[in-house]
């Protein structure tokens, strides 16, 4: 039996198939697994780096400001979509899981026109615009999120199964990480990322709310930059002495969660599923242009169930930043009530769910009626 999984981009697309990929193997250790990625992505280095093969197609983003470059981006997509026919005939995959990003259309189609059957993972609240296209011919659609079942025309072929973690995101123990970090035990500990990209925004309200918090609450930082705020944002905090450990990209994000006694960060489905699996307090910042705005949706999900907090965007300062890290960090009980509410969102057997069903359907059998735990709420 094999196992093609296309999706890339972005860690919140790669990350998914990585954690079903490594739940096949780890239940079903005779199945092969392949992906399916761009070169430009993050599968390109990430899928390698977990232990699994990985097949490139060509691919391009329709940049929404420079509508100009659509043509090529056009141009680009065709020609994947006859280099996806060519994986499908070369590889012949017993089933197929698409997890998004502009890679996971031209396979998803080229698979199901060629008979291959289909699933298809949605991580967000507020799907996006191609799986709600795909959905109307994918055997199978695994939700994340209740809320998006009312995005799709097609209701038999959903579940709610949630999203799937990497199996080493729960593996971090505090005390090691701190020292891997070289940071101190027992001073209270604040997480700050913007995704596997960095967000400029939230770095620079970090460095200024670091600032604000120097010789007034004892607290220290771990701060993933992205690459491109890396060399500026490492030089601030080395030339006024901030506390903070200043990194361009996290590869052991789990040491870093079991470090935190409280997160900063966007609100990306895979981010949610991660704090939420490790139990981490959160404030959240969602990304302002996110299609349909889906991150602020995501957030919400929490803050209403008391699983977050939430900065809008445009209210993003170093001061307010300052104001709601102090707040959060000198109620204890507060942060305990976070953690637990955070608990009760996540789902721990998602990438199994989801393993079950392609084994149904690489083994041609037509999925099990949904049961009451796949229409349930988070």
């Amino acid at each position: 039996m094999k196992v093609l999984i296309a999706g890339g981009g972005t860690g919140g697309h790669v990350y998914p198939g990585i954690a079903v990929a490594e739940e096949v193997r780890r239940m079903r250790p005779g199945f092969d697994v392949v992906f399916v990625g761009g070169r430009r992505g993050l599968e390109a280095q990430a899928v390698p780096e977990a232990g699994f093969r990985i097949r490139f197609i060509a691919t391009r983003s329709f940049p929404r400001r420079r509508w100009w470059l659509w043509p090529w981006a056009v141009l680009v997509n065709v020609a994947g979509f006859l280099q996806a026919f060519g994986v499908i005939l070369a590889e012949r995959p017993s089933v197929v899981l698409g997890t998004g990003g502009y890679v996971s259309g031209p396979v998803a189609l080229a698979a199901r026109m060629m008979g291959r059957p289909l699933l298809l993972q949605e991580q967000n609240s507020v799907p996006g615009i191609a799986n709600r296209w795909l959905a109307r011919i994918a055997d199978e659609v695994h939700l994340s999120f209740v809320e998006a079942r009312s995005y799709f025309r097609r209701k038999d072929n959903l579940k709610v199964s949630g999203n799937p973690v990497r199996q080493h995101i729960l593996s971090g123990e505090r005390g090691a990480a701190l020292q891997e970090f070289g940071l101190e035990e027992g001073r209270p500990t604040v997480f700050v990322f913007g995704g596997s990209r960095g967000a400029h925004r939230i770095n620079e309200a970090a460095l200024d709310a670091m600032r604000r918090l120097k010789g007034r609450v004892d607290v220290q930082f771990i701060l993933q930059t992205g690459r491109e705020d890396f060399d500026w944002a490492k030089g601030v905090v080395e030339a006024e002495q901030l506390p903070a450990r200043v990194l361009p990209f996290l590869r052991r994000i789990h040491m870093a969660y079991a470090a935190a006694d409280l997160v900063v960060c966007r609100s990306g489905a895979m981010t949610l599923a991660e704090i939420a699996a490790c139990g981490t307090p959160a404030i959240l910042v969602p990304y302002p242009h996110a299609a349909h705005d889906h991150q602020v949706v995501n957030a919400a999900n929490l803050v209403e169930r008391g699983a977050a907090a939430m900065i809008p965007d445009p209210e993003l300062t170093g001061e307010r930043l300052a104001q709601d890290i102090a707040h959060w960090l000198s109620d204890r009980q507060g942060l305990s009530r976070m953690s637990a509410n955070a608990r009760t969102f996540t789902r721990p057997d998602a990438a199994e769910r989801i393993v079950r069903s392609l084994e149904r359907w690489a083994e041609g059998r037509a999925a099990a009626p949904l049961a009451a735990g796949d229409r349930g709420d988070h």
